[in-house]
């Protein structure tokens, strides 16, 4: 195992979390209060996604959905609860700040698989399971192949090449792409929703 993956790469989490959440404050108290007054409270999304080695922690996001309900008390669909200030805070990736203090608690990294939903743990295969022997990341391989236009199984095959040639250049790669695909709000919704499809398994398998 190189040094850049057991050492080096937490060290620059650390000291870039830090640096960025020192920087970008009064732009965390901005969206903060822009959340309060257009979606109201809470301000933060906060949700249990598994982590390195499957270690479950709560990801932290701005919200970018109401909590409307239908007449029986579920959640209308993602579509509906998803209104424009939140479709703008998706597209620009501001939703994601508040994922600086999860790296900078060593819960993620800025470069690796974005860490899933806990429900998903029980369907990946052999091969895919291999996602989570890192940190997950802000951005990764597949975001900058794609972001949520990717189907699931080459978004997997993103993850485990990830895994397998985890490097310095590649972090790097990955961080200056992120940068021009933000700048151009590409890949932000699936072509039939407006987040990604759900993962239901691998049905070629039994």
């Amino acid at each position: 195992m190189g040094m850049y993956k057991r050492v080096f790469k937490r060290i620059l989490d650390i000291l870039l979390s830090f640096l960025l959440l020192i920087i970008l404050s009064p732009v965390f108290l901005l969206i903060a209060l822009l959340v309060r007054i257009k979606l109201g409270s809470p301000v933060l999304f906060t949700q249990e996604r598994p982590g390195k080695d499957g270690k479950i922690f709560s990801l932290y996001k701005f919200r970018s959905m109401t909590n409307e309900v239908d007449e029986y008390g579920h959640l209308l669909p993602n579509e509906v609860r998803l209104t424009s200030f939140g479709k703008a805070l998706r597209s620009t990736s501001l939703d994601e700040l508040p994922e600086l203090w999860n790296i900078l608690k060593g819960e993620m990294s800025f470069i690796g698989p974005r860490p899933l939903l806990v429900e998903y743990l029980h369907l990946y295969n052999d091969t895919q399971k291999k996602r989570h022997e890192v940190r997950p990341g802000l951005t990764g391989l597949a975001q900058v192949n794609g972001r949520n236009t990717v189907d699931w199984q080459n978004r997997f095959q993103y993850d485990v090449e990830y895994v397998n040639n985890l490097s310095f250049l590649l972090d790097l790669k990955i961080l200056f792409k992120t940068v021009f695909i933000v700048l151009k709000r590409e890949g932000i919704s699936s072509e039939t929703s407006a987040t990604m499809e759900p993962f239901k398994g691998n049905k070629d398998e039994k």
